[in-house]
């Protein structure tokens, strides 16, 4: 339950300057919050997570990857297309056994790590949900972000879905709603 309810954190997105940097910070916050809720990671090499982004007008894809497991660390890539608002290219250095981000490039260029948002988690239930990944029994948060009083919805299965667990997100924006829903998955 502790891996369940710190996936869940990861939905609190704050909005960013465009909507490649938004849908970049739920990468961010994914990695983070299982890392909080499990003190290690057990993602595999190999281990991919492809989604469909909707935000109303821009509609794209987003696929994360685990790259790369070395002694260095974990290597993760987002690659994301989301078509006239532009394509993005994230990578994360993550060290498996503390959830620390010890690298943050996007586009080819090293970055600061984002910081995470305050969110309170207020509701949770099981749930299920189907998503063109398939039909997956869940969790299902509403998470409140306490800067912006925004209710994020989420739905999770950290078990069953590598790089996080994110089923389906659904979150306000700047340029209205956005929906984040999973299509296919490998989990090695």
């Amino acid at each position: 339950m502790k891996l369940v309810l710190a996936s869940l954190l990861m939905a609190g997105l704050s909005w960013a300057a465009s909507p490649v940097e938004f849908v970049s910070e739920t990468f961010t916050q994914v990695v983070k919050a299982t890392v909080e809720a499990q003190n290690v990671i057990d993602w595999k090499k190999g281990d991919t997570n492809s989604y469909n982004v909707d935000m109303g007008f821009i509609k794209g894809s987003m696929i994360q990857t685990v790259r790369d497991i070395s002694s260095e660390g974990m290597w993760v890539d987002q690659n994301m297309d989301l078509g006239f608002a532009g394509k993005q290219t994230a990578s994360q250095l993550i060290d498996p056994a503390t959830g620390e981000i010890k690298k943050f490039i996007v586009n080819g260029k090293e970055q600061a790590v984002p910081e995470q948002g305050e969110q309170e988690v207020i509701e949770v239930s099981e749930s299920k949900i189907t998503v063109p990944a398939g039909s997956f029994d869940c969790i299902f948060a509403k998470i409140k972000d306490k800067k912006t009083g925004d209710i994020i919805q989420a739905w999770i299965n950290p078990d069953k879905i590598s790089i996080g667990g994110m089923l389906k997100i659904i979150q306000p924006s700047q340029l209205g709603t956005v929906t984040i829903v999973l299509k296919s998955f490998t989990k090695n």
